[in-house]
């Protein structure tokens, strides 16, 4: 491959020439603040936590099937597998408000953000729409439109576009309120998404829906709905929306709900359906849709936010006070909508209890990082590897997505196949 595919997950884009996917050298950040920065320009903290994230994510995507306290909780509630997609995005804004912090030309730095998002989101079709999951490939009449990267690809769309454009120039910071102030555009852009966010999924109203699977070219499936607000799988705003626009036939076809005790007789794992199944069981429905994509874009808007403190404060002592600050706010609140309002943590819907909970996470377990290798310059030896796992994100991902990653593990073992690296370390079969 001419490119390398370290693409938004890595680091930011810099306005030079080359069309380059790498996002290497653009998180610089000034030497004087005593920051742990590579040779390369990179924020050294930033790629440990992206590395951190990327064994998580592999850690659940293997372990997950064994363990169901590890696996996506089947709905409402929200398990160790539920932070890595929220993680991915937060960093995403961070290294974008790092990128974008010396622009010298804002229609050059639009067309490559556009030109990256389409290429990504290209890349996530090609990796989820099926192709892999298909000996003779995929059927354009089912394809699944979103996945993973295709959210991350419209978030850091979004996302760069209103770094691009909507931030005041020379507008000096002194305070958190100051910071709020050159960046009250994006503040505000981040309450209106929120806003149609919760108007749309509290106040549509789900008619009645039928569908059918594919080992039943017959048999039609009813599902009874006639209400507005539910948070139940079967009929909330976000599924209707998936199925209006993105069409039936074209969402996941394994829903994450068919792992509850309605719908599996092996509940929290998957399993055959029990006696008096809802019929909803079986019906596709995305967790990577279209109206719960603008939670994910304020993810992002939240590590715009992060970077913005690394960029505006020179001092780690402010930039932490103004990490800590945030994320405990966004914590508490998730916390109290989920005990207090009834909005339930729940990453299928990335429910605004949700989004505030894995975000505020994100936020404090950057802030550890931060102090750990750039205050304390923990970073030596045992970064080595998340480093370097942080610099090639993307590439794992696609080994691990396409399986690739469990063939090799399995491809080496001992005297019989079953002593392979997966089995002993503790997740093999």
């Amino acid at each position: 491959m001419s490119h390398r595919i370290d693409i938004i997950i890595s680091d930011g884009t810099k306005d030079n020439v080359n069309v380059d996917l790498s996002f290497q050298n653009f998180n610089s950040l000034p030497t004087s603040t005593g920051s742990s920065i590579t040779q390369s320009g990179r924020l050294l903290s930033l790629d440990i936590f992206r590395g951190l994230t990327v064994v998580l994510m592999i850690f659940v995507e293997y372990a997950g099937g064994i363990y169901p306290s590890v696996n996506h909780s089947p709905w409402n509630g929200i398990t160790l597998a539920d932070f890595v997609m929220p993680f991915f995005l937060f960093i995403v804004g961070v290294s974008l408000a790092l990128a974008y912090k010396n622009l010298s030309c804002r229609l050059i730095a639009t067309r490559k953000a556009i030109y990256r998002g389409i290429k990504l989101f290209i890349i996530g079709l090609f990796l989820q729409g099926g192709y892999f999951h298909g000996f003779g490939g995929v059927d354009i009449e089912n394809i699944r439109w979103m996945g993973i990267l295709q959210r991350i690809a419209i978030s850091f769309l979004v996302a760069s576009i209103c770094e691009i454009w909507l931030q005041a120039t020379n507008f000096r910071v002194n305070s958190g309120r100051s910071l709020l102030k050159k960046y009250r555009l994006q503040c505000a852009m981040t309450i209106m998404v929120t806003v149609i966010y919760l108007s749309l999924f509290y106040g549509l109203y789900v008619p009645d829906w039928e569908y059918q699977i594919s080992s039943s070219k017959t048999e039609i499936f009813s599902v009874k709905c006639g209400v507005r607000g539910d948070t139940g799988p079967a009929c909330n705003a976000v599924g209707m929306i998936n199925r209006k626009i993105l069409g039936i036939r074209h969402l996941y076809t394994r829903p994450i709900y068919g792992r509850l005790k309605e719908c599996s007789v092996n509940s929290p794992s998957n399993g055959p359906l029990p006696p008096n199944a809802p019929s909803w069981c079986q019906a596709p429905f995305d967790p990577e849709g279209l109206l719960s994509s603008l939670m994910a874009i304020v993810t992002c808007f939240i590590g715009l936010h992060y970077g913005h403190v690394i960029v505006n404060f020179k001092d780690h002592k402010h930039r932490i006070q103004q990490w800590l600050i945030p994320s405990s706010s966004l914590v508490l609140l998730g916390v109290i909508c989920e005990y207090c309002f009834g909005m339930h943590l729940n990453k299928a819907l990335y429910s605004f209890s949700y989004m505030c909970v894995t975000a505020g996470a994100a936020g404090f377990l950057f802030t550890a990082v931060y102090v750990m290798v750039d205050v304390w310059g923990y970073s030596k030896y045992w970064t080595i590897v998340l480093k370097w796992m942080g610099k090639n994100a993307l590439l794992i991902y696609v080994l691990v997505s396409c399986n690739i990653l469990l063939v090799i593990l399995q491809g080496f073992y001992w005297k019989r196949p079953e002593n392979n690296i997966l089995r002993l370390i503790g997740i093999g079969h």
